[in-house]
């Protein structure tokens, strides 16, 4: 069993997790997450308001009796969802780690730690990490530039970002963005990381709550089938190419504005995509990750097999690297 600073201070028995992602972390996903010994993550943000949120936390419980955190992203808008409220939720129902995205997570950190909450703040640049770590997060999970959704602008992939962030990070670091096997699982402990974080490869599961033919087509697509939206608006997002995703490209690339692709990139439309299996239907977030991704397995096999074969990389291959003499 690998054991890293992931495992022992958030209490799983392997350092994955799997992201917190909009229309996809649900119940039947993050139990099966669970199940598996990894951390599995509900979106609080899928859930309308945060009583349906206390459902689906009930629901998971029904499924699991292992640890699971909820995804809690806070971004600024016009009309924000009632972060504050989905919070309590959180706290009232007993959930004992949570992973934050977007703004800064101080003003909700002091109630998370009061209650004994574990936070995972994520992050896509080494000096937000080093400004979470010093609010007092008890982990950071770093995304490199490959990660679906939204990977800063920065543009610094994983193989720099992540071992740049590790000469800066003392607390437990989890790696995302480009992570699918065990292969890359050993080579963000290499490069400093203490596991790493997936989400593409766990929407292409059999437990995941999407549509066989858009887990279908993740395993047909290659790694260079993305595109990236939002650059010209300074709000970068990775998502899968279809012609949906290219014209919201062409539009911006031609001095359009956010009004003009609204529509388009409605998150109406995203869901339906997962829920009526048409990747035409709007836009959808997938990484380059996607081309080392060739079936769909269930999330035991899937996290079994990260596991193993890393355990034999590590020890077999890489261990055969070293001499004898010298070792």
């Amino acid at each position: 069993m690998l054991t890293t600073a992931f495992t022992e201070t958030f209490g799983v028995r392997h350092p994955i997790v799997q992201g917190g992602m909009q229309w996809v972390g649900r119940a039947e996903l993050v139990a099966a997450v669970a199940n598996a010994g990894a951390l599995g993550m509900l979106t609080a943000l899928t859930q309308p308001t945060p009583d349906d949120l206390a459902r689906e936390i009930s629901r998971t419980r029904e499924l699991t009796d292992q640890p699971f955190g909820v995804n809690l992203t806070i971004l600024p808008t016009i009309t924000p969802p009632p972060y504050d409220e989905y919070r309590n939720v959180i706290i009232d129902c007993g959930v004992k780690v949570v992973e934050t995205a977007g703004s800064s997570p101080a003003p909700h950190l002091p109630h998370f730690h009061s209650a004994g909450i574990k936070v995972l703040h994520k992050c896509t640049s080494v000096r937000h990490a080093v400004k979470a770590q010093a609010l007092g997060v008890d982990g950071i999970s770093i995304d490199g530039f490959e990660c679906a959704g939204h990977p800063g602008e920065d543009d610094v992939p994983g193989l720099v970002l992540i071992a740049a962030a590790a000469e800066r990070i003392s607390i437990p670091m989890i790696a995302s963005g480009g992570f699918a096997d065990a292969r890359g699982l050993v080579a963000a402990l290499a490069l400093g990381a203490d596991g790493i974080n997936m989400g593409t490869r766990f929407m292409c599961t059999d437990e995941s709550p999407i549509h066989r033919n858009i887990k279908d087509a993740i395993v047909a697509a290659s790694e260079v089938d993305t595109e990236l939206i939002f650059r010209s608006l300074r709000n970068t997002a990775r998502v899968a190419r279809n012609s949906v995703s290219q014209e919201v490209v062409e539009i911006l690339s031609s001095g359009g504005k956010f009004e003009d692709v609204r529509d388009l990139v409605a998150g109406v439309r995203g869901r339906a995509v997962f829920d009526s299996g048409d990747p035409e239907a709007g836009i959808w977030t997938a990484g380059t990750v996607q081309g080392l991704i060739h079936d769909i397995p269930t999330v035991g096999e899937l996290v079994e097999r990260i596991v193993t074969e890393a355990e034999a990389l590590i020890a077999g291959r890489l261990a055969g690297l070293l001499d004898p003499v010298s070792a």
